[in-house]
């Protein structure tokens, strides 16, 4: 950890940086997991929406 101290005697800390990286664009197969997630989520707050609908 960072710490720096100014002229009053006050303790400032700072947390260690992680490095950096740039991300990459998703692999064919990730894409389709991604679409079919979507799906999923789609399709359960629809059902959670027409539960709820049809409940009330």
């Amino acid at each position: 950890m960072y710490t720096t101290v100014n002229e009053d005697g006050v303790l400032n800390n700072y947390a260690t940086e992680p490095a950096m990286y740039y991300a990459e664009y998703p692999a064919i197969w990730e894409q389709r997991q991604y679409a079919i997630q979507a799906a999923f989520a789609t399709l359960l707050v629809t059902t959670l929406v027409l539960v709820s609908l049809s409940v009330s």
